[in-house]
C-alpha cells in the first residue's frame, strides 16, 4: 500500500496516534519475532529491520517538513532517534541481541502515544 492511500484511510477510519500506535505495534512484533530466528536467516531479520527503518525514516522526513506542527525540540529528537535506528539496525543485524534496544525505543513511543498515558501525564509531575 503505498504511503499516500495509507494515509487517506487513516484520516478517514481513526485518530492519526492510534495510527501510529498500531504501525508501531506491528513493526515492534516484527522485531520482536526477527529476534528468535535462526541466526542464519538473515533476510528474515533484514525484513524486519528494514520496516522499522522506513518507518523512522519516514517520521524523520515528516518532523523535517516546515508544515510539521511539533514544537521543534521533538521534530529535532525524532529526527535523531532516526539516524539512531538507521545505525543500530546494521547492528542488529549481526547480533540478534541488538534488537532489543530497537524495542525498547519503539515501546517508549508507543507509551506516548497512548491515550490514556496523555491524560494520566496532565495532572502528575514526573519523578
Amino acid at each position: 500500500m503505498s504511503l499516500q492511500a495509507y494515509q487517506q484511510a487513516s484520516q478517514r477510519s481513526e485518530d492519526p496516534r492510534a495510527t501510529e500506535y498500531r504501525l508501531f505495534a506491528q513493526v515492534t512484533r516484527a522485531l520482536m519475532a526477527s529476534k528468535s530466528l535462526p541466526k542464519e536467516d538473515v533476510k528474515g531479520r533484514a525484513e524486519a529491520l528494514d520496516w522499522n527503518r522506513r518507518v523512522w525514516s519516514n517520521l524523520a522526513i515528516d518532523c523535517a517538513s516546515q508544515d510539521n506542527k511539533l514544537p521543534e525540540s521533538l521534530r529535532a529528537a525524532i529526527i535523531s532517534l532516526s539516524i539512531f535506528v538507521s545505525k543500530h539496525a546494521s547492528v542488529a543485524l549481526r547480533s540478534p541481541d541488538a534488537v532489543d534496544d530497537l524495542v525498547d525505543i519503539n515501546r517508549t513511543v508507543m507509551q506516548g502515544l497512548m491515550p490514556q498515558a496523555n491524560a494520566g501525564a496532565e495532572g502528575q509531575a514526573v519523578g
